[in-house]
């Protein structure tokens, strides 16, 4: 373990060196805590897997050593910068977190950060339009007009648009809107609130930035006044606490699994050399697996066959603008129809993973420091430098790395051959690190897949009850796989979609809380009725149980409509014909509970 001892303290003598080790002592708490609590943890992404304090801290979860994760991506002794761990939370629970972070270093010591909408092309011309009260057929006309185009402002619009000037030229009101529109263009439009951000201060904030209280918030939550790129100024570190829904699907079709076969999945056990999660995604059928799902993603799987860990970071590095390029290449290498070569033999061990093809800034940089002769530290200054295109710069570093390969012994115009080549590559290059975490959190969900796919599909389906769309894929990828729909039962379904035996098949029962128009309040209160006393044994003996006030008239038409009381044996357009008596009968039965009640226990 010589190599992981020496690792561990030359990361802790830099953290320590650059007086971060209350950071990391803080991520590792309000992480710890979520574990306790069984709010779902992603296994840390961005730089910071490129960490083994981290991995040792279980702030990530995926050792970075046999992926060659470099922790001068995260931390670089060279350049100080703040540390940035992204931390993703189950969506639903992340909120969670946040408070228990107000509640430790107080309600004026954390903060949520702002963010300002601004009045951009198109949005300038409607506010004003609408404040000069051009009827909004015409203000729509107007906006229109502009070009839909990323970041396009109006003087570019009217240079590409013909017809606005024409407009302007002919309506006075257009003109008059047109001019505001100019002067207000780019000024901050409302508040709002960034999606990740919080800050932890060691003393009040009002001591470092002015604090917002958005409407309707609680009480203890603020928000900073001043902006993200503000906040170092004043002495302020950002923490992201993200919500990411496929932990939840993930911690979903565990509790599935544990429920139906009494078997404990522990994540970080799982195998990642597994063969029959390597075979889901080869088959292309990766319909629900994070990161991977796309018909694109579907393809680069079929044609690619990953079979190892390596290559599912490609992947997920590999598919984006540019680097799109390079997939068939990777593929003709890995299956051996292309031969693998490299300029130096010393790049072996580093481009070996890639078959030969730089995908990684973090390749970037151990090619920099084992060619050139760079510390790790100076290596990742190079490859933010190549991300500029400064040419004075890149012209003196690459006069820095021929001297340092020569210096080395190796040929200067081979080196010169490969410096260009990595700064054309150096523009693609991906942060292997976030890929690694990224590619881990695919895994599980193909695993999942793999080997659970009923429970799997069933947490898949509860994650986008409300999104149609989607719904109608996985009901159809579900039929692909064998596994049958059910309608959902009011003896049967619980909140959630889950899993039941169907004959020989696995069936995947609709939950209850995908009925349209029933609330939680509802919900409760017919699976506690279930629990407390049993299944419903008939239209009466529910009627009889339930309350009147979280089970009302809305509430039994949808149940009516979703086919929950089918089992009972009557129409359904039978009981909504008669839901009034229904709903009438359910509060004489609660009436006549009350009364039983009081004449036993007093009001």
């Amino acid at each position: 373990h010589e190599e992981y001892r020496a690792r561990l303290q030359r990361e802790i003598d830099i953290i320590n060196k650059m007086n971060f080790p209350g950071y990391m002592m803080i991520v590792w708490d309000f992480i710890n805590e979520a574990k306790k609590r069984g709010v779902p943890v992603g296994p840390g992404r961005g730089s910071a897997a490129g960490s083994l304090v981290a991995y040792s801290l279980k702030i990530t979860d995926l050792d970075p050593l046999p992926y060659n994760l470099l922790f001068e991506r995260f931390l670089n002794p060279e350049r100080v910068s703040m540390p940035d761990i992204d931390v993703d939370f189950c969506q639903n629970r992340r909120g969670e977190i946040i408070d228990y972070v107000i509640e430790k270093y107080g309600k004026f010591n954390v903060a949520q950060v702002i963010t300002f909408g601004k009045l951009l092309a198109k949005g300038v011309i409607r506010d004003v339009a609408r404040v000069c009260d051009m009827p909004y057929a015409e203000a729509d006309a107007m906006a229109k007009l502009i070009p839909d185009e990323l970041g396009i402002t109006l003087e570019q619009a009217f240079e590409k648009e013909p017809k606005i000037g024409e407009l302007i030229a002919s309506n006075s009101n257009a003109n008059r809107i047109w001019k505001f529109a100019l002067d207000l263009e780019g000024l901050n439009r409302n508040a709002g609130m960034h999606a990740a951000g919080v800050v932890i201060s060691n003393e009040e904030l009002w001591n470092k930035t002015p604090l917002f209280r958005q409407p309707n918030a609680e009480e203890d939550h603020f928000v900073t006044q001043y902006s993200l790129k503000y906040l170092e100024d004043v002495d302020l570190i950002k923490f992201d606490f993200l919500g990411l829904k496929t932990l939840t699907v993930i911690d979903n079709a565990v509790k599935l699994v544990k429920k139906r076969f009494g078997k404990e999945i522990i994540r970080e056990q799982v195998n990642k050399n597994d063969p029959k999660t390597y075979e889901t995604i080869s088959s292309g059928q990766t319909l629900g697996l994070f990161q991977i799902e796309s018909e694109g993603m579907q393809k680069v799987g079929a044609d690619m066959r990953p079979d190892c860990f390596e290559d599912i970071i490609a992947m997920i590095s590999l598919y984006r603008p540019g680097p799109m390029d390079l997939i068939p290449d990777f593929i003709k290498r890995k299956h051996g129809l292309e031969p693998i070569t490299y300029i130096f033999p010393e790049l072996q061990p580093i481009l070996e993973p890639t078959y030969g093809v730089i995908v990684y800034q973090e390749q970037v940089m151990q090619i920099v420091q084992a060619i050139g002769g760079f510390s790790l530290g100076g290596a990742d200054l190079v490859r933010r430098a190549m991300g500029k295109k400064i040419k004075e710069e890149m012209d003196r570093l690459k006069g820095e790395f021929v001297k340092g390969a020569e210096a080395k012994g190796l040929n200067g115009q081979k080196a010169d051959d490969l410096f260009e080549l990595i700064v054309k590559f150096a523009g693609y290059g991906f942060n292997k690190s976030h890929s690694a975490a990224y590619a881990y959190v695919t895994f599980q969900t193909a695993y999942l897949k793999a080997y659970y796919p009923a429970e799997f599909m069933a947490a898949l389906l509860t994650s986008e009850e409300s999104n149609v769309d989607k719904i109608v894929r996985y009901i159809d990828e579900i039929k692909r796989i064998n596994i049958d729909t059910l309608p959902p039962s009011i003896n049967k379904s619980t909140k959630e979609f889950s899993v039941v035996k169907n004959g020989d098949h696995d069936g995947i029962i609709f939950g209850l809380g995908a009925i349209k128009g029933v609330g939680g309040a509802a919900i409760e209160n017919i699976i506690a009725e279930r629990d407390a006393k049993g299944e419903f044994k008939s239209m009466d003996d529910f009627v009889s149980r339930i309350d009147p006030f979280k089970v009302n008239k809305k509430v039994f038409e949808s149940l009516i409509k979703a086919g929950c009381f089918d089992e009972f044996g009557f129409s359904r357009k039978m009981l909504l014909q008669n839901v009034e008596n229904i709903v009438e009968a359910c509060k004489n039965a609660a009436q006549i509970r009350k009364n039983a009640a009081e004449s036993l226990f007093g009001e």
